[in-house]
């Protein structure tokens, strides 16, 4: 039910309020008697809220509702407000059509298997300890927590000046960003700075094609960089001063070398690249891969010697600040990197890049053919890792296959020091889910 990410489907589908108010049942029924609850700009989130609420309340918990914010405002204020857990009704980077929820525990973390794996179980059972006339859970609204957020980010940066900076907030809610920037005396362009849940300006997930726009203001003005968000502003991507799209694999890297010392560790998903590696030992760090998904990483950076977490997703953690992924923080340390050590695209121009080969392939049966392609790798290779999904090593590079844990698709992931390398990997990989499809005839 929850994927990777949190419980994402498309609205009157997957996604209804029947749904909402089963998971808000679940959560209050596990004993969590103060909630947060708050969503992206998504029209479908008000019905979704007031359904979560129901649920909750119906079984006994107290609501905090928190209106229209970022992921990250809301997860955080699950701390602020002292409440037992969160509840964010949003799609993250999915398209208007989608919505979703994602629940948060008082440490920004999202909630980890066994949560969900309890709160999945009293769904599935219609297992719900329903209050009685005079238990019925309170509901009451608070607002602030945009500031109390701002003001953190402003506690956790330090700027030596004041760059000029593009944000592209994409209709979503990641204006607490410009905010900040702005605060910080930085020369703030917005584009796509209205909330709209049908996502006008250009789709809720920033890539290097959904970002044309922004490149082409900050690469024609004096902007240092530009910085992007997706619909609820957990994740965030960059542009450097010519207008280039930054690799997020390179963004990774500089977040992560920035962060680590000799001895350090670093947390990120099994896909992640080679050039993290390479930026990392030349700090005397190290890199220690988890399960894809925002959970896993920020489970990880609770270990005492893990500095910082991210994923090529653009979900970054610093877990001194919170778990939770926070765009408008890492957009924050981004200018912070850029005002300290000058420009972008110098600072990316260090990072040692490789070939690496991405795709998706759409499967009916993800479970089953994931199962026949386990088999034929095992029988071919010697040592495979499957700690999330299939990933395997050679001499010349790696290949990962795992299947999404929001849609019906095989993650196809392939990286080598050489472009040949790279290209050859990618097209045994692609093999063995075509192999595996063809023979489940679909």
């Amino acid at each position: 039910m929850f994927g990777t990410s949190g419980i994402r489907g498309r609205v009157g589908d997957e996604v209804t309020a029947a749904l909402a108010l089963s998971v808000g049942r679940a959560v209050a029924s596990e004993g969590y008697d103060r909630v947060v609850i708050g969503r992206d700009v998504r029209e479908s989130g008000s019905m979704l809220v007031e359904a979560v609420g129901a649920g909750l309340r119906e079984c006994g918990a107290d609501v905090v509702e928190v209106g229209v914010e970022a992921t990250p405002t809301i997860a955080r204020a699950v701390h602020h407000l002292e409440a037992d857990a969160g509840v964010v009704v949003t799609a993250s980077h999915n398209p208007a059509t989608d919505n979703g929820l994602k629940l948060w525990t008082p440490s920004g973390k999202a909630f980890g298997p066994d949560q969900r794996a309890a709160t999945e179980r009293r769904i599935r059972e219609d297992d719900y300890g329903l209050a009685t006339w005079d238990g019925v859970g309170d509901r009451t609204r608070r607002d602030g927590v945009r500031d109390h957020h701002a003001d953190a980010i402003e506690s956790a940066v330090d700027l030596e000046r004041s760059p000029n900076v593009v944000v592209d907030i994409g209709n979503g809610t990641g204006g607490v960003t410009a905010s900040v920037l702005d605060d910080l005396g930085c020369r703030v362009r917005t584009l796509n700075g209205q909330e709209d849940g049908s996502f006008p300006g250009r789709p809720s997930e920033p890539t290097a094609e959904t970002l044309e726009t922004l490149s082409t203001l900050v690469a024609e003005t004096d902007a240092e960089l530009g910085v992007a968000h997706d619909g609820d502003a957990d994740r965030m991507v960059a542009v450097d001063e010519t207008g280039t799209f930054v690799p997020k694999d390179a963004l990774l890297a500089l977040f992560a070398r920035e962060a680590a010392g000799s001895g350090d560790r670093v947390a990120a998903p099994v896909d992640t690249s080679l050039a993290v590696d390479d930026a990392l030992t030349d700090v005397g760090a190290s890199l220690t891969r988890t399960q894809v998904g925002d959970v896993y990483v920020a489970e990880r950076t609770t270990e005492a010697d893990v500095v910082f977490g991210g994923e090529p997703s653009g979900a970054w953690i610093w877990p001194e600040e919170t778990l939770c992924p926070d765009g408008p923080l890492a957009a924050c340390k981004l200018v912070e990197l850029v005002a300290e050590r000058g420009a972008l695209s110098e600072l990316v121009g260090d990072i040692e890049g490789y070939p690496i080969r991405r795709t998706s392939i759409e499967v009916e049966a993800k479970a089953t053919v994931m199962a026949d392609v386990s088999e034929g790798v095992n029988e071919r290779y010697d040592e495979i890792d499957t700690l999330d999904g299939v990933r395997v090593e050679t001499d010349d590079g790696w290949f990962l296959l795992r299947a999404s844990g929001t849609q019906p698709l095989i993650r196809v992931t392939a990286e080598a020091r050489s472009a040949a390398d790279a290209e050859a990997l990618f097209e045994d990989a692609q093999a063995f889910v075509t192999e595996a499809v063809a023979t489940r005839g679909e």
